[in-house]
């Protein structure tokens, strides 16, 4: 007798939770090098570097549920968790908060500025709180 009621796993899911986690650890590899003040290393000048340096802590802390609870949605996806919701809509509060900073208040340097990277990171997110909500529907996710 099987009591195992969950949905057998798709196949798209072990893909989009790869490619995800894949570009979602590009952001935390950015996020990381930030922190650790490592930006020159990744070629940066001046002004990026004090852009940088000039966020306040609340567009971190907002940074950070960005990255991270994408990276967690990702690997959420993945270990086929219900909770991959929740980290994905944690990590779209984040990025509504850090794009306030940078797009409402900051003055971004030319050279950081890139409207195509943001939209991308927006679509990537909410297609992954489309997919996880869906999984999860189907009881993939449990």
């Amino acid at each position: 007798m099987n009591l195992d009621t969950s949905a057998k796993a798709p196949w798209h899911l072990w893909a989009v939770g790869v490619v995800t986690l894949l570009w979602n650890a590009i952001g935390g590899f950015s996020y990381t090098m930030t922190r650790l003040g490592m930006l020159e290393q990744l070629g940066m000048g001046e002004a990026e570097v004090a852009f940088f340096e000039s966020a306040p802590t609340w567009s971190n802390t907002f940074w950070a549920l960005g990255v991270w609870g994408a990276i967690a949605g990702s690997l959420l996806i993945l270990l086929r968790s219900r909770f991959a919701v929740h980290a994905v809509i944690i990590a779209i509060i984040g990025l509504l908060g850090s794009n306030t900073w940078q797009y409402a208040i900051a003055d971004v340097p030319e050279s950081l500025q890139n409207p195509a990277l943001t939209i991308m990171i927006w679509v990537t997110t909410l297609f992954m709180l489309w997919y996880a909500i869906r999984m999860r529907s189907q009881g993939v996710l449990r």
